[in-house]
């Protein structure tokens, strides 16, 4: 097990490999469909936001508020990561991000962003969301919610060990672009 804390380091997130499983202590971001778009066309992040070296998870977390006022996360698994694909390699590059967590893999865009930037695709375990949010000590803050709504907007989580996979790493490797080619290459043999 690896355990990486955020801010991370460029050259931890190097050194890690496909199939490398991680532990991470610290802030998590979240940021959906809403989020991606809104920033690929110019939207600036909200002051306190700060993605420079950090981690944005795919999210779109269940969150209720306590009676002290505070805001307490029930559930929080990954969402399909594919679909920030046309904005991903953007926001890696722009934002100085060195990791992004999600289920299901992404292209060949944000493979090379990762490479070119130094950013790892970490796969967290969907349908284990009540499990995941255990893993959320704290919520620090929530942005831009009036504007898209709780499941879309940018939440700030105090984590610990929360536990993912290396899918694709900064060399250019990708799990899931090796587990297609395998596929096909046994349903060609079938065939």
């Amino acid at each position: 097990m690896i355990h990486l804390k955020t801010p991370c380091d460029e050259a931890q997130i190097r050194s890690l490999k496909v199939g490398d499983a991680v532990e991470i202590t610290g802030v998590l971001f979240t940021g959906r469909d809403a989020v991606h778009k809104y920033l690929h066309e110019g939207g600036e992040l909200p002051p306190g936001v700060n993605l420079r070296n950090g981690i944005l998870y795919h999210c779109g977390p269940v969150v209720i508020k306590d009676e002290q006022g505070r805001w307490k996360v029930t559930a929080a698994g990954p969402t399909t990561s594919i679909r920030e694909e046309p904005y991903q390699g953007q926001l890696i590059k722009e934002f100085g991000l060195r990791g992004v967590i999600g289920k299901g893999g992404m292209g060949d865009r944000t493979l090379a962003a990762c490479r070119e930037f130094g950013c790892v695709y970490l796969h967290a375990i969907g349908g284990a969301a009540q499990v995941l949010a255990e893993c959320i000590k704290s919520v620090r803050n929530v942005y831009l919610l009036e504007k898209f709504g709780a499941p879309e907007a940018i939440w700030e989580f105090e984590v610990e060990r929360f536990p993912s996979v290396v899918t694709m790493d900064a060399n250019g490797n990708s799990l899931h672009k090796e587990v297609f080619e395998a596929s096909q290459k046994a349903l060609a043999q079938r065939l």
